[in-house]
Formats: C-alpha cells, sequence, structure tokens
C-alpha cells in the first residue's frame, strides 16, 4: 500500500476519534440518580464518607479478618498465579519438546 495514503488514513482515524472522544465522557464516583439541580438522590457524599469510615473501623476492630480478598486460594493472586503457569509453562514445554524433532530440526543437534 501506499506511504502517504495509509498515512492519511492513519490521521483521518486519530482526527474522527478525536471528534468523538468528547461524547464518551466517563464520570468517576457516580453515587446515583443526578437529578436537573445536580441533586445525587439518597447516596450523598457525606453518606458516602460515613459509610467509608464505618468500613475502616470495621477492619481495625477484627485485624485477623484480612482485607477479604483470598491470596493462596484457586480464584485468589497466587492460586491464579500458579494455575496460570501451569498452563502456560505446560505449553511451552510441549512446543519446546515437539519442536526438538520433526522434518525442520536441525541436523547434528539433539
Amino acid at each position: 500500500m501506499n506511504t502517504k495514503v495509509l498515512f492519511a488514513v492513519m490521521l483521518i482515524a486519530v482526527f474522527t476519534m478525536g471528534y468523538y472522544a468528547d461524547n464518551t465522557v466517563a464520570f468517576a464516583q457516580y453515587m446515583g440518580n443526578v437529578g436537573s439541580q445536580g441533586e445525587t438522590g439518597k447516596y450523598t457524599l457525606e453518606e458516602a464518607l460515613e459509610l467509608q469510615r464505618r468500613r475502616i473501623e470495621s477492619a481495625e476492630a477484627n485485624p485477623g479478618a484480612g482485607s477479604g480478598t483470598p491470596v493462596l486460594s484457586a480464584d485468589g493472586v497466587f492460586g491464579a498465579a500458579a494455575i496460570s503457569a501451569a498452563v502456560f509453562g505446560g505449553t511451552a514445554g510441549a512446543l519446546f519438546l515437539r519442536s526438538r524433532q520433526g522434518k525442520y530440526a536441525a541436523m547434528g543437534r539433539g
């Protein structure tokens, strides 16, 4: 493909994405139904802060409970890492062993 045509198409794509990007604004920490005067419904900022304060107090009162994230179980951090390592390691090992044989393997090696 012609380089100038490719560059022009990419430039048009970048400007088009930039033009439509303002229509897809993300509102972080959305807290309920927003009315015409800006009210946020039942879940106000003060209620959110109170809820977070209670969560912190509950975590400080029960230090043995942890954060609630299962780190050592199969659906936790290390469990997922071990399962991924076993799957991808097994696949890589099988491909490595298969690569040492066959009609395209270098003669005299292995």
